[in-house]
């Protein structure tokens, strides 16, 4: 999958990237359409690569989506000269529905719902150079994808308009219940583990599609999101059990190029610089590009747009606070000044740094590691579930439903990792003889383990609503929203939505 992507299909699939977008009649008599393409065994893959692909535009990891989730969240605060409007509107809780990062990530996920849709509607129609291996895997694929999309609209919008078909008609979608759309997403999931296979068996040029290892973990994230903690359990434990999956020694292998697809890896989205030219800035955000931003907007020595917040910076375990150690994962998660970088051959300096030089740079993800500067691009891949994740998973649902000593050997393996070696539970700072002391913990270790690894915004949001938060987290002089605002142009647009649908408080 570390490969150029087959685009075959593009010309057919960007006439809807949302739910609301018309169909235009027009047929190009030389350009394939829906009714004569999906025809082969390539074909199929190249639609399925098209859903793949969409996951690095500019709406989505190439850019926009980290940025949406870190500045939701309390890990991150702005470090360079001048954020951009939008971007610090949403930093400071202070966005509306006209907010162009907000409408960027909800057209980028229905983008990608679309374009499963149309794997799915077509897959029966191949006939040629296929084999039914290979259709159940892109089936499963497509029903894998399709579902973290709907995870990714309904956590952060509500209710939202369920298309589960292709938009090949202009008639408007309402918005469907939460429980409709985690109905069809459960449903995508249990066809998916039904169809994938396990990650070991996705070798050479089929490393970083979905595996079942990936279905089961997104279910877990799903059901733990709604705080279901029973029904998160089966699927965790069948990731744990599988013996696919272990954490890595050394924490800095799941953010940097060398160590991607690894053991810890469950699933991420695949990144290269192989094919030059970084792209990803057109107007809509639908540009592809098979690289990332992301080195370059958080940057020590690049734009530095984003920053880990003082309270993250915090969070980690220091002797200077009473701690028995201080915690490593500091170190490899924040660049200073006065580290070294580029292989060892240059030292961070304030000279190099824009913005308050006294406030750490993030080091995850940043490709200085081996180089002198991140020039506008990175190939590194979006680590999107990993092992650790599910560790610290597992043990919440243990803490939630059997106590927590039953939580202690999940958070203590992770804590165990081998260059991390941080004391175990309990410790003098993180007590866990009950369930609440040991809530605290796994919300501490989530935090340090998992900061700016988007999954803080969400964290922090399932915490609130279960009221199983210690304090509220966002400034108080924030507001807090419990849902994002439905994009004006998706209420302007679909005949079947109005003002009243939008989300309350905007």
């Amino acid at each position: 999958m570390k490969s150029k992507s087959i685009l075959t299909l593009f010309l057919l699939l960007m006439g809807a990237a949302s739910c609301d977008e018309e169909i235009l009649e027009p047929v190009n008599p030389n350009q394939l359409g829906i009714e004569t393409f999906y025809r082969t065994g390539p074909q199929l893959e190249a639609a399925i690569n098209s859903v793949y692909s969409g996951l690095q535009a500019n709406n989505l990891y190439n850019r926009e989506y980290f940025f949406l989730q870190d500045l939701l969240s309390d890990d991150c605060d702005t470090g360079g000269p001048q954020l951009e409007a939008p971007r610090a509107q949403v930093l400071n809780h202070v966005f509306d529905a006209s907010n162009p990062l907000v409408g960027a990530n909800w057209r980028g996920w229905f983008r990608i719902v679309h374009r499963a849709n149309l794997v799915l509607e077509n897959a029966e129609n191949a006939t040629e150079e296929i084999t039914e291996g290979l259709r159940n895997r892109i089936i499963g694929e497509a029903h894998y994808l399709r579902a973290l999309a709907f995870f990714e609209l309904v956590s952060l919008w509500g209710p939202i308009p369920l298309m589960t078909s292709s938009a090949s008609t202009p008639d408007g979608i309402p918005r469907s219940s939460e429980e409709e759309v985690y109905q069809v997403i459960f449903s995508d999931l249990q066809e998916a583990i039904s169809l994938l296979p396990l990650k070991s068996e996705l070798t050479g040029s089929l490393a970083g599609r979905a595996s079942r290892g990936a279905a089961q973990a997104l279910a877990a994230k799903a059901h733990l999101f709604r705080g279901d903690y029973a029904a998160a359990k089966p699927f965790l434990e069948a990731v744990i059990g599988s013996g696919q999956y272990r954490l890595v020694d050394r924490y800095l292998d799941n953010f940097e190029e060398e160590n991607e697809n690894n053991a810890e890896s469950i699933w991420e989205v695949q990144f290269t610089e192989e094919f030059g030219d970084a792209g990803g800035w057109n107007a809509d955000g639908s540009d592809i590009a098979e690289v990332t931003f992301r080195g370059q907007e958080y940057g020590p020595k690049a734009w530095r747009n984003v920053i880990p917040s003082a309270s993250l910076v915090d969070e980690f375990e220091s002797v200077a606070n009473g701690a028995e150690k201080d915690d490593p994962r500091s170190v490899y998660s924040f660049y200073r000044i006065g580290d070294m970088y580029n292989n060892g051959q240059n030292e961070l300096t304030a000279d190099k740094v824009q913005g308050d030089v006294t406030r750490p740079s993030w080091r995850k993800y940043q490709m200085i590691y081996k180089r002198e500067n991140e020039d506008t691009r990175s190939g590194i891949n979006f680590r999107v579930i990993r092992y650790a994740d599910v560790l610290l998973m597992m043990a919440e649902v243990e803490n939630e439903t059997s106590g927590p000593a039953a939580a202690l050997p999940y958070i203590n393996q992770v804590r165990a990792r081998a260059d991390v070696d941080m004391p175990p539970y309990p410790t003098a700072q993180y007590p866990t003889g009950t369930q609440e002391e040991m809530r605290r913990a796994i919300q501490h270790e989530r935090r340090v383990e998992l900061g700016g690894e988007q999954v803080r915004n969400r964290d922090i949001r399932r915490w609130r609503r279960a009221g199983k938060l210690a304090a509220e987290p966002i400034a108080v002089y924030r507001q807090v929203h419990d849902r994002l605002p439905i994009p004006q142009n998706e209420i302007d647009n679909n005949s079947a939505l109005s003002g009243a649908d939008q989300n309350e408080g905007y």
